[in-house]
């Protein structure tokens, strides 16, 4: 489907393969959890080099919804059509500069957060706004299609929100050194496995074979997981 490049840990790009199975499960799931009220106004100002962009423009597209476009989400305030923006996909701090500016457009009744770690306290800020209805923190690497786990954050909590749950069709494990499950409370890394699920590297079949392993706890034989480093 396509080449998305990422630097990840190590600084050097490196070009993901994503095929068609992977994004279309990715926009089946969006479809799912996301309303038509959302699909209404999904404001794009994420690159097409980022893979966020992959949910604003073909998750919107696919399910009939209109895309507001914008060379940056801080340019928000300033859009002609900003009253018409319903659901905002963008980071933390982003958003955070946005709600402290006053620039939230009233509208607006979705906010997906990701690329970074989000705090209970911008969460509660912007439950505060008008008309929000719903925040989200996801989380995912470009190598798992955008989105892995998706939680809605609560209202009214001092609990800081989590990364929440796999999407669909999508495995997570929290693994030691020999890749068997911890207990909880116990630190490991994060592998990720299932339908969304990269091909691998573009002409890089050693770090593929380095980051794309065999899934011992899946059960059709042959699955990989990603490691993602994430701990």
């Amino acid at each position: 489907a396509y080449a998305m490049y990422t630097s990840g840990s190590t600084g050097i790009p490196k070009g993901v393969v994503i095929e068609h199975r992977n994004t279309v499960t990715f926009i089946a799931w969006a479809g799912n959890v996301f309303t038509a009220e959302d699909w209404a106004g999904v404001l794009a100002s994420t690159s097409i080099c980022f893979d966020l962009s992959i949910f604003e423009l073909f998750a919107t597209l696919a399910h009939g919804g209109v895309v507001i476009l914008a060379e940056s989400v801080l340019q928000v305030p300033l859009l002609p059509a900003k009253q018409k923006i319903r659901l905002i996909n963008t980071v933390p701090s982003a958003a955070r500069a946005i709600l402290d500016s006053g620039g939230l457009p009233v509208g607006v009744r979705t906010i997906n957060l990701a690329g970074e770690a989000l705090g209970n306290g911008l969460v509660q800020d912007l439950y505060r706004h008008k008309n929000i209805e719903h925040i989200n923190n996801l989380y995912g690497p470009t190598e798992d299609t955008t989105y892995s786990t998706y939680n809605m954050c609560c209202r009214f909590t001092i609990d800081e929100p989590t990364i929440g749950s796999s999407i669909w069709n999508t495995r997570v494990y929290v693994l030691d050194g020999r890749l068997e499950p911890v207990p909880a409370g116990v630190s490991g890394e994060l592998y990720i496995a299932g339908a969304g699920l990269a091909r691998g590297y573009l002409n890089h079949g050693g770090l593929t074979s380095e980051r794309f392993v065999a899934d011992p706890h899946a059960r059709q034989p042959g699955s990989r997981m990603y490691r993602t480093g994430d701990v």
